[in-house]
């Protein structure tokens, strides 16, 4: 995961969404992580795993496990 500074994030916001849409990128501020920023298909996995649902698979049928 990168990481990158507040200040960073702020002037480079749209940098911070295209490493976002790859990866989740940390924010720091003050040299301590404060922040997670991740892609919305990332977030609903999650909530998917954290609510027992079978996530979606790419093109939203639903995967086979």
């Amino acid at each position: 995961m990168q990481t990158l500074s507040a200040k960073d994030a702020k002037y480079g916001f749209g940098r911070l969404i295209d490493l976002a849409r790859a990866e989740p990128v940390a924010v720091a501020k003050h040299g301590r992580t404060v922040v997670v920023v991740l892609a919305v298909e990332e977030y609903e996995r999650l909530k998917a795993v954290e609510a027992g649902v079978a996530p979606k698979a790419p093109g939203g049928a639903q995967s086979e496990e």
